[in-house]
């Protein structure tokens, strides 16, 4: 595989990184993520307008660049260098890939809005004592014009900036995804943080109507299309991570340069050098194991499957590794509010923890490779 990125995606990583540079400072940022709404709307606003961004992966035919994953890994890694919290993921992600593989109609009318920064989506699939990708106990329950949608979706990331929301639902026929407006009546949101600076909620439904143009996709016929969602969600997350663990050993790198012990840069000790090197090679293989993950969303669903769990289990342990060096080189100031190397630790442990952990990946790699016999 080459994964060198074309001329057109070198051009958006440089182009993003400048603005990400000037305008989202680690300062700003933590501001951002303690204030009442908990983001940037002019940053919003300028991802769609000034970048064009949010249009990225919308096809042409819909009005957008046409993009595909690794547009969207060249995003993402830019992001988790700069603790970006706008819900990109959400809806510039799964809520264009969702639409555009399930609703051509809707899609017809929603993805233009996306792509202007009108439309702000949010993925709720988890469900709280469910394990990962496992049965939809959320119900729909079919009606003249629609469906009745009842049930509880936990920790859905970026609900609470969204005005739409993808749920799944069970139907008599199986597993079918819905596009609902978040104002709509029985719509309930319990907005909390995360620990690592974001915003989530559970969402309740109760007895809220969906009209049948609102169906993503044929009732029943969801699960391939779930699990398409879930693989794009969990290579964009691992671009984010690499973005994180690349600062974070920029940090350290430059933190053992200055700081002095025994009347020399901590930098010039063996041990600590050998400690980095470790670090930036856990880095590197996670960089190149995302890419090829990207690279693989178009291939069949064991190929594609195996190669997203391979990235996102060896994404986490690298994230967890990189992040205690990065911690323990800092000493003290490496755990503290002030410093960024905490808040990215913070972050890429997070980003193991969702959708798929690296447990939970690992063992889905030796399902893959070693299934067991009916």
């Amino acid at each position: 595989m080459d994964f060198r990125f074309s001329d057109e995606q070198v051009m958006l990583r440089d182009t993003l990184a400048r603005y990400l540079s000037d305008h989202y400072h680690f300062d700003s940022r933590q501001a951002a993520a303690r204030s009442a709404a908990g983001w940037r709307a002019d940053c919003w606003k300028a991802f769609a307008s000034e970048l064009g961004l949010l249009g990225i992966g919308v096809a042409e035919r819909f009005g957008g660049l046409g993009g595909g994953m690794v547009e969207h890994v060249v995003v993402m890694e830019q992001f988790g260098r700069h603790l970006v919290l706008e819900p990109y993921l959400g809806t510039a992600i799964l809520a264009t890939e969702a639409l555009q593989h399930g609703n051509e109609a809707l899609a017809a009318g929603v993805l233009p809005a996306i792509a202007n920064g009108d439309v702000i989506a949010a993925w709720a699939h988890a469900e709280s004592g469910t394990r990962h990708g496992s049965a939809v106990r959320t119900r729909a329950r079919a009606v003249s014009g629609g469906f009745l949608l009842s049930g509880r979706k936990a920790l859905v990331a970026g609900a609470p900036w969204a005005t739409h929301i993808i749920v799944s639902a069970d139907t008599e026929a199986g597993p079918t995804l819905f596009w609902i407006e978040r104002a709509s009546a029985g719509v309930t949101l319990h907005e909390s943080p995360t620990f690592d600076g974001g915003r989530t909620a559970d969402v309740s439904l109760d007895e809220v109507f969906v009209e049948e143009a609102q169906l993503i996709g044929a009732p029943g016929a969801a699960m391939p299309l779930i699990d398409r969602l879930n693989d794009v969600a969990a290579v964009a997350l691992c671009a984010e991570a690499t973005g994180a663990t690349a600062r974070m050993i920029e940090d350290t790198v430059e933190y053992a340069r200055q700081r002095r012990q025994f009347g020399q840069a901590i930098g010039s000790f063996q041990a600590l050098q050998h400690r980095m090197a470790d670090m930036y090679m856990l880095h590197e293989q996670a960089v190149a194991l995302t890419q090829m993950a990207a690279m693989s969303m178009e291939a069949e669903p064991r190929t594609r499957a195996l190669a997203v769990s391979t990235a996102k289990a060896h994404v986490g342990e690298a994230g967890r590794r990189i992040g205690q060096g990065a911690v323990q080189i800092h000493g003290g100031m490496g755990v503290t509010e002030e410093t960024a190397v905490g808040h990215y630790f913070k972050r890429v442990t997070a980003i193991d923890l969702q959708f798929g952990s690296t447990a939970w990946h690992l063992r889905r790699c030796a399902d893959l490779c070693y299934p067991v016999a009916a």
